[in-house]
Order: structure tokens, then C-alpha cells, then sequence
């Protein structure tokens, strides 16, 4: 474990995206399996261990020490595993006795533990913790916490309740795997991807194809994850280098980007960041009905008659979101479809690398056969040149529309974001995503809540500014998932206000909207916007894809034009 809660502790104090990169890589090459393995399942949140919830922690610590000196210190530091990691006083030992070992209990033979054991090691927590039951593993538990610093026990607490919140998305993991396979083989991080899903925890068989010691993994899962290929925001100019007739058009519904996939009876809806969010739409995967990977959009959608669907807005697929399970009124109240953008997949087909003219024609039909009620085919624009593409984009159809998607029509399906295929061009040039960074108590029956807001957009040069504040524009049952955000993530505090941790791989997208933006000399980013507020919270959405200072600058030029 000291390795272990050494590399979370740096990786907790390192804002540097490469600097992570590089820790994670250094771990990998010094640590063995199945070590490592557990260390990368614990960071990109797969690793499960069901026996340690918050409420046998809070049981726990109220044996050590006054309940309500203990409330006051979490209430102080935010975080449950990093209060109890600093409040946890080992010289209260209790008379506890160690829990076998899986080579003891073959010997038969049960010891007890003296306090001048050493520590664990990651792979023994683990694989303890996994065969015991609640009562056991709290009993275990304390005797490690009696055995770790300060630095272990967060560490511990961590992995424990899975709330492995660093500053390192799963994506960053992979590509420290990618940069750590490159020292043996070829190896980019579109190929671990597609393994991913296949992969066993603690992924040895990985660490040995990464190393050269073995083949690659055989592609063991049925419907895994297409790394999504993105669009670039339209720029001022970008059209004039264009030639209309090259280009598809259609609407940019306001949903979430999902990959709906079905093969080999496995059914899995992906986010486009490759996590996978099936366990909270199973009325959808019960219409997956199919064998095939599509590209769409993730919208509410309740059927008016056979042949039509009334769109709801982003606020209601909000209430499906972040849900681990989902009451039956809630399905019927606001069942989700898809509206279908592209086929990946068909039967055995990879169609990615054909054209989107050819993918298209296969998506216009393969669609009918789905069920109506949970797919539908996102419609394509007719125009002839772009004078007629900017008058629907200012006359759209439906107000869950936020702009228009361009793509080329031969151009075949590439994960990333490649500069010239594709195109978004939205229709509101007041709104833009930024990123959480400081947030205050409110006033009145919000004195008890962090609702203030300052939020902030990235500079060329990736560093992140304030660019602005809000405090109105959610929910209330919004405003307490932007609470408990603040309370888990606060990384420094001023007076009353709480800094909250913001890189380029972790952190809260705010969509912001205003009503207008003009240049300030009096803010340390040069703008000052009237009247914002926040529209919606962006939790699908990866901070590093909030905007940067440039585009709020070119929103100023715009209105001057």
C-alpha cells in the first residue's frame, strides 16, 4: 500500500496532464502484477469492493473519537476518507485479531497480528476485502488503519468505497498504458480501448502484451467500445474553404453522445468517453434488439403514435442521468431513445472505414427495423449552398436543436477529433462551457449550501481563468449535486470561498449562457459577461472540451462585426 498511497498522493497534488502521464508510467514499470493491475483498476474506477460503505466508516471512526467533533472535522475537510484518515488515532487499538490469510486458512491455521506488522499490500487489501463479509472486513479494516499512516489510510479509505477521485480520468489511465506499452511494442490507445471491455481485473494479461513478454489479449468482449470520432466548432472563414456539395448536414440534438452496441447477446451503451451507462437506461437496452454498434444521440423521447416521438429536454434526461438504478415511474415518466447518427457496425462489419455517404445508406436501412419507440434516424438537411444551411440553423424545427452537425461525405469514421471531416456550428453564440473553480456559501435558505459559482475557460496556453459567476440557472436538487461536487472536490479554501480542483482531466463543465460579453481591463481574463447563469450541468461532458478564453474573445469581435 505505501507505493500505492505515494502514487495517489502525487497524482492528487500534480495539475500537470503529462506529469500524471509520467508517474503512472513510472509505477507501471517498477510495480508487478498482479500489483499494478489492482493500483489501474482502483484508478479508473472498475475495481469493486462491496463489503466497505460510508455508514460502517462513520460506525467505525465514532468508536475512535467524539461524533460530534467528528462532524465538525468533515465538515471542515469535505471528504469522508480524508477525514477519517486524519482524525483516526491508532494508539486507541483495540484487542482485534487478524483475519486469516487465504494461505493460512489452507494451513488451517489462524494468527494473531502484533502492531509491529507491516503494513498491507495493495493486492492483499483487495483480494481480502473481496472474500469477507461487512462484519469481517470492518474488523480488518480497522486493524490496517491501526498499521497505515495518515497517507495509507486515505489511501485504504479510497479504495475501499471506490471514490477514487484523483484528477485522472479512465482515458488518462490508458494513455499512461499506451506511453508505458511504446518502450515494447506498438501500441496506441484506440487499440487498449477496444480491448478494454475484454480485460480482467488485475488485467495481467495486459501488463504482459504491454511488455512484450506475451501476445496480445484475444478480443474477448462482445460489444466493445469504438473510440467516437468528434467534430471541430465552425469557425469564422472555415466555410468560405469549403465546398458545399461535399457535405452532408443535419441537426445537433441536445442530448448526450452515446454508442448503442449489441453483439453476441451482450447489450452495452457506452458514453462517449467509453464509460459504460447501461445500468441506467435498462428500457433501452431492452429494445437493443440487434446485432450492431450505432453512433447517436441519447434523448428523452415519448412516443405520440407509431410513427412519431415528442423530444424532451436536456433537463429531463437529466433526471435519468448518474443513476445507479431507476424507479419504474421514472421509465415511464421519461423513457429514453436514440437518434441515430451513424452505424459502426453491422453484424460482423466493421464499416468505419467507409465512407459516411455509404454508412449513411446502410443506417437509412438498418433504422426501420428497430423499435420505433427507442430509435429513430437523425433526418439530414437539404441545401445547396451555405446561405441556405444558415437559414435553417436560424429557423430550427425544435427547441432541443442547438445547432447544426457538417460532415463530408466521404470521409470514413476516425476516433479523435480530425481537423476538416466534421464540423459543429452551433446556433447560440451566447453559451459556452466552462469549468467550476471557486464556489461560496449562499444567503437565506441557501446559507447552508455552496451555490455561488465562478467558473472559468481555458487559456492557449492550458491554463484555466475566471471568467465569470452564477449563482442561479439550476434546480434545487441541482444545486445539492453542485453542493456535495464542491464538498468532495475542495482543494484549497479563502476565507469563505472554496477553490475547487480544476485540471484539463478532471473537474465539473458548467454550460453557461449570458446575454451579452464585452472586453474588461478590471478582470484578470479581460471580459465581463451580463447577466449569466448556468443552463445545465455538463457531467458527461471532459473539462479538457470546455471552452477556451479565444472563443469568448471572438464572441466579443462577433458583435461588433
Amino acid at each position: 500500500m505505501k507505493d500505492f498511497a505515494a502514487l495517489l498522493d502525487r497524482l492528487v497534488l500534480t495539475p500537470s496532464r503529462n506529469q500524471k502521464l509520467a508517474l503512472m508510467v513510472d509505477y507501471f514499470l517498477r510495480t508487478p502484477d498482479p500489483e499494478r493491475g489492482y493500483a489501474l483498476a482502483a484508478i479508473t474506477r472498475d475495481l469493486e469492493v462491496a463489503s466497505v460503505k460510508p455508514a460502517l466508516l462513520r460506525a467505525l471512526v465514532a468508536e475512535r473519537m467524539d461524533e460530534e467533533l467528528f462532524r465538525l472535522s468533515y465538515d471542515y475537510v469535505g471528504d469522508l476518507a480524508e477525514t477519517i484518515a486524519l482524525v483516526w488515532d491508532a494508539e486507541q487499538r483495540t484487542a482485534n485479531t487478524a483475519l486469516p490469510s487465504p494461505q493460512d486458512e489452507e494451513a488451517g491455521a489462524v494468527t494473531n497480528t502484533p502492531t509491529s506488522t507491516p503494513p498491507p499490500s495493495l493486492t492483499t487489501v483487495v483480494e481480502t476485502l473481496n472474500r469477507l463479509g461487512k462484519a469481517d472486513a470492518m474488523r480488518q479494516l480497522t486493524i490496517w488503519l491501526d498499521q497505515l499512516d495518515a497517507s495509507g489510510r486515505y489511501a485504504l479509505l479510497k479504495l475501499a468505497t471506490g471514490g477514487m477521485r484523483i484528477g485522472v480520468s479512465a482515458r488518462l489511465a490508458k494513455l499512461a498504458l499506451a506511453d508505458f506499452g511504446t518502450r515494447h511494442i506498438e501500441v496506441g490507445i484506440n487499440e487498449i480501448e477496444e480491448l478494454w471491455h475484454g480485460l480482467d481485473i488485475p488485467y495481467v494479461d495486459l501488463f504482459q502484451w504491454l511488455s512484450g513478454q506475451a501476445d496480445k489479449p484475444s478480443h474477448r468482449a462482445a460489444a466493445p467500445f469504438r473510440p467516437v470520432m468528434l467534430a471541430n466548432p465552425l469557425n469564422d472563414g472555415d466555410m468560405r474553404k469549403l465546398e458545399a456539395d461535399h457535405y452532408a448536414a443535419e441537426w445537433k440534438w441536445d442530448g448526450i453522445r452515446v454508442q448503442v452496441t449489441s453483439e453476441a447477446g451482450v447489450r452495452r451503451l457506452y458514453s462517449r468517453t467509453g464509460d459504460d451507462i447501461g445500468r441506467a437506461f435498462p428500457d433501452l437496452l431492452d429494445s437493443m434488439d440487434f446485432e450492431g454498434s450505432l453512433d447517436g444521440e441519447l434523448l428523452v423521447g415519448r412516443p405520440v403514435d407509431d410513427a412519431t416521438l415528442a423530444i424532451g429536454s436536456f433537463s429531463d434526461l437529466q433526471q435519468r442521468l448518474n443513476r445507479k438504478t431507476v424507479s419504474k415511474k421514472l421509465l415511464q415518466s421519461h423513457p429514453v431513445m436514440v437518434r441515430c447518427y451513424d452505424l459502426l457496425a453491422l453484424g460482423d462489419r466493421n464499416l468505419r472505414g467507409e465512407p459516411f455517404e455509404e454508412r449513411r445508406k446502410q443506417l437509412a436501412a438498418f433504422v426501420p427495423q428497430l423499435d420505433p419507440t427507442r430509435f429513430d434516424l437523425s433526418p439530414l438537411l437539404p441545401f445547396e449552398t451555405w446561405d441556405d444551411l444558415a437559414q435553417a440553423r436560424e429557423d430550427v424545427p425544435h427547441p432541443v436543436i442547438e445547432g447544426v452537425m457538417i460532415k463530408r461525405w466521404d470521409s470514413t469514421y476516425v476516433p479523435g477529433r480530425p481537423k476538416g471531416p466534421w464540423f459543429k456550428w452551433k446556433k447560440d453564440p451566447m453559451i459556452i462551457d466552462a469549468v467550476l473553480m471557486y464556489a461560496q456559501r449562499g444567503h437565506g435558505k441557501r446559507s447552508s449550501y455552496y451555490s455561488d459559482y465562478t467558473f472559468g475557460a481555458w487559456t492557449d496556453d492550458g491554463a484555466l481563468v475566471p471568467v465569470g459567476k452564477a449563482y442561479f440557472g439550476f434546480t434545487d436538487e441541482e444545486l445539492k449535486q453542485l453542493d456535495k461536487f464542491v464538498r468532495d472536490h475542495t482543494v484549497d479554501r479563502f476565507g469563505p470561498v472554496r477553490s475547487v480542483k480544476a485540471t484539463m482531466d478532471f473537474g465539473l463543465v458548467l454550460e453557461i449562457a449570458f446575454e451579452g460579453i464585452q472586453r474588461s481591463p478590471r478582470h484578470k481574463s479581460g471580459v465581463a459577461m451580463r447577466f449569466p447563469r448556468i443552463s445545465r450541468l455538463r457531467w458527461d461532458k471532459p473539462t479538457r472540451e470546455a471552452d477556451r478564453l479565444s472563443t469568448l474573445m471572438a464572441l466579443i469581435d462577433s458583435q461588433t462585426v
